[in-house]
């Protein structure tokens, strides 16, 4: 049966072709071409939200008040954040340099030292110069003459006095027969005759009793006197050492004055750490003074180790600069994409020693947060949660506002391993956090201790109200974003091309999609197909190529579901007219593309109690919301037919070859069509799509998708060959969202494609079979009753065939007995 163009005159009338797409005009941009735009600042579009409270956020220096940047992936949270934070951080003081030193007390425990801009650099520089000059002139200063004459006269008094002793020494063993020498340090005696000669073995056996007494206690005497000698030359020994080194200091000291008044002249700017400076600077200063004996030439077998022991000495006098702000302008700004521990956090440096793993002050490296300290950091919350050690080192972090730098990795290796801890310090940072919304409300509810440190919400919007001020704006992103990427300019007409993708991408003629990566990427292919064509500029039709080039890549998937349907594998009826059949619409979204494809929906019905039976739901197909959709379709029938109750009805509704699962409530329309048509037995026509929900009183809800939805049985239907009968029933209040391809719409101007919107189901149940609906108010709250009892449907209407449908079901339930059905009326 082919639909009765007189009959679907009864219904509303389809939608113009005016009225299903955007057309914006070049002229109203207010620019030729994109070049003329460069010089404006990237805007942030339709984003007023969100830029308000970023710029109160990143001003306001305050503790746990730190931004979460909510939005969806592409809507330019992360760049436009940049962006303003660069603009503020350029207003801010340039923060202190961060250097660690050797701590002379305990170099487990090196020192931080925080220093005005730029004077960490030239510490460093000073301390390079201090010890070139140490290595070169203290050598020269002991070798002076002054020096030399003074360490021998020092040298002479010890030797005369300590030879004098030694000579009293040798008188005495020479009185007791005991000759003394001085072999390898020690004082070695032996016993000789009265001619001073060493007394031989067997004279000494030949010795009698008397004399070997004599011997013994002239030994035990000359031993106590040895002792006693010791006892004298001990304290000239110290004496000398301690004059040689009391010389050797009065000869260095003025030069390490000298030199360390210079290091603390050149950084005479009062800082707050300048006091710990001092401590570390005298620290040198005696380190230097009680080794001064490293920095003397030895022995030849000797220099090599001596140089070592010096070099390892005089690597403790170094800077280690970690925080370099000389050259910085303004607060840093730091985005760190890569928010692993060390990087984030900093880190020790180890190297192997003998099987040991040997670190020091100098082997410290300052991560992004002691780099951002005075200014911003970025971080991406998705990047920290995947790593547990990083999550909680920052939620450390932010509780005390102080970070000690730690290599937790070596606790676990098999190597012994020399410890470090260096001094922890204050780090002043606002963290900028990245995520999506989904992101931010389980951080507040998983939680919320490190949460409440977030208390700066910018929210960004995935689409915007459009108006002329957004789309020269919009003209300002391409222009910025052709700049930089080195491509051509883009004309006005190209630009409104793109301004209609973006409303096509938000599915609303009156709102912008706020997702500007799909923006900038089809700058860049239609750049890519402008230059293709040897083009200065880029017109409209380089942006349509792109996006018909783009679908082509991505839409084999819907190609092959299309071409089931036309050698007949899927079935769809697109002619004719069928009782309780229909096709109702779906949307398939596979992640980068989105397409519409019909779906029959049929449904029957039989005498009976069990009332509405969702197969789908019966048979695990069926997601929560479309059982309530089924749930409120059911509702509204039974409201439409109260007056017949109790239903003597048993009824199914079903998708026909649908294997996957059916959600969203955007067929309910369609299946409570099939559902009165399965009751009234009134056809339906199968050349006309449906999609639309429905609430409890029959008012049609609008529904998403609805552009691939029409596109999606258009093209099947330009397959099968279109012949005027062909449209899609869709929701009133979805007139808005209609931002269709111009193959859709030319179709449309020519009459071989209709789009009706309706606000109730009763104007559909009329275009689809050009049968009344039956209610001359259906949005009445109840339906009228004639003096007997029975509703007033109008004679011949949907509604009335369907009444007497019910009451021959129930005649049937009651001839069959059935106890629910025999107290119905009729």
């Amino acid at each position: 049966m082919e639909p009765d163009q007189d009959l679907l005159a009864q219904g509303p009338a389809p939608l113009p072709a005016a009225a299903l797409r955007l057309r914006v005009d070049p002229a109203a941009l207010g620019f030729e071409d994109t070049d003329e735009l460069i010089g404006e600042p990237l805007p942030w579009i339709g984003q007023e939200r969100a830029q308000t409270a970023a710029r109160f956020g990143l001003a306001l220096d305050q503790p746990r008040h730190h931004l979460f940047v909510l939005g969806e992936v592409g809507t330019g949270r992360a760049t436009l954040l940049q962006q303003e934070m660069r603009a503020v951080a350029a207003q801010r003081p340039v923060p202190p340099d961060l250097c660690y030193l050797h701590n002379f007390e305990n170099p487990q425990q090196p020192r931080a030292l925080r220093l005005p801009a730029g004077q960490g650099r030239a510490l460093r520089q000073r301390m390079q110069e201090l010890v070139r000059t140490l290595q070169a002139d203290i050598p020269k200063r002991l070798s002076e003459p002054s020096f030399k004459a003074a360490l021998s006269a020092l040298e002479k008094n010890y030797a005369d006095r300590e030879a004098q002793a030694y000579a009293e020494l040798a008188a005495f063993a020479r009185q007791r027969h005991f000759a003394l020498r001085r072999e390898g340090g020690q004082l070695i005696f032996t016993l000789i005759d009265e001619q001073g000669e060493p007394l031989a073995a067997e004279d000494l056996a030949a010795l009698d009793d008397a004399h070997r007494r004599a011997y013994d206690d002239g030994e035990r005497e000359l031993r106590a006197e040895i002792l006693r000698f010791l006892e004298v030359t001990a304290p000239l020994e110290r004496a000398l050492r301690e004059g040689v080194e009391a010389l050797r200091r009065q000869a260095v000291k003025p030069l390490l004055e000298r030199e360390l008044g210079a290091v603390r002249q050149a950084l005479r700017k009062q800082f707050k750490d300048a006091r710990k400076l001092n401590q570390w600077l005298d620290g040198i200063a005696t380190d230097v003074l009680d080794n001064l004996a490293l920095f003397e030439p030895g022995d030849a077998e000797d220099e090599p180790e001596r140089k070592e022991a010096l070099e390892r000495r005089l690597q403790r006098y170094r800077v280690n600069l970690v925080v370099d702000n000389a050259d910085t302008q303004g607060a840093p700004v730091i985005v760190e994409n890569n928010p692993l521990y060390r990087p984030l956090f900093g880190s020790i440096e180890y190297q192997t020693d003998n099987d040991v793993l040997v670190t020091d002050f100098s082997r410290i490296r300052a991560g992004s947060l002691l780099r951002a300290h005075g200014g911003f950091l970025m971080l991406h919350l998705r990047d920290l949660v995947a790593d547990e050690l990083v999550w909680e080192k920052l939620r450390r972090f932010l509780r005390s506002t102080r970070l000690q730098i730690e290599e937790p990795g070596t606790m676990f290796s098999a190597l012994a391993t020399t410890s470090l801890e260096p001094e922890a310090v204050d780090v002043d940072v606002k963290i900028v956090l990245i995520g999506t919304h989904e992101q931010y409300y389980a951080l507040q509810e998983g939680d919320p201790e490190f949460a409440r440190h977030f208390r700066v919400k910018v929210d960004f919007a995935d689409s915007f109200k459009a108006n002329v001020d957004t789309w020269r704006a919009t003209g300002v992103f391409v222009a910025h974003t052709a700049q930089r990427r080195g491509l051509p300019a883009f004309t006005a007409d190209a630009v409104a091309a793109l301004i209609e993708d973006s409303h096509r991408e938000a599915e609303d003629r009156t709102r912008q999609s706020a997702v500007f990566a799909r923006t900038e990427t089809l700058v860049i292919e239609a750049a890519q197909h402008a230059r293709a064509r040897g083009a200065r500029r880029v017109e409209r039709r380089d942006v349509q190529q792109a996006i018909a080039a783009r679908n082509r890549r991505h839409d084999g998937p819907d190609e092959r579901l299309r071409a089931t349907i036309a050698e007949g594998d899927r079935v769809v009826h697109l002619s004719g007219a069928r009782i309780g059949q229909l096709n109702g619409l779906s949307v398939i979204d596979l992640g980068d593309y989105r397409f519409g494809l019909p779906m029959r929906v049929a449904a029957r019905t039989v005498p009976g109690t069990e009332g509405l039976l969702n197969i789908e739901r019966e048979v695990g197909f069926s997601g929560p919301i479309h059982d309530k959709a089924v749930l409120i379709l059911h509702s509204y029938l039974s409201a439409l037919l109260a007056p017949l109750a109790p239903l003597a009805l048993s009824a199914s509704i079903v998708f026909e070859q649908e294997y996957v699962g059916v959600e969203g409530d955007s067929a309910s329309c369609a299946e409570f069509f099939a559902l009165l048509s399965a009751l009234s037995g009134v056809p339906l026509h199968q050349s006309i799509a449906v999609t639309g929900a429905i609430n409890p009183f029959g008012e049609v809800l609008p529904i998403g998708g609805v552009n691939e939805k029409i596109e999606g049985f258009f093209r099947v239907c330009a397959a099968h060959g279109l012949d005027g009968s062909h449209g899609v029933i869709i929701p009133a209040r979805n007139r808005r969202h209609l931002v269709l391809d111009d193959d859709v719409c030319v179709a449309v101007e020519r009459g071989l494609f209709h789009v009706w919107a309706i606000d109730h189901v009763a104007e559909g149940m009329t275009l689809l079979t050009g049968v009344p609906f039956g209610l001359d108010d259906p949005r009445a709250a109840t339906v009228p009753l004639a003096p007997d009892g029975q509703p007033t449907y109008a004679p011949g209407s949907v509604l009335a065939r369907a009444a007497e449908t019910l009451r021959a079901y129930r005649r049937a339930c009651l001839r069959a007995g059935n106890p629910r059905a025999w107290r119905g009326r009729g």
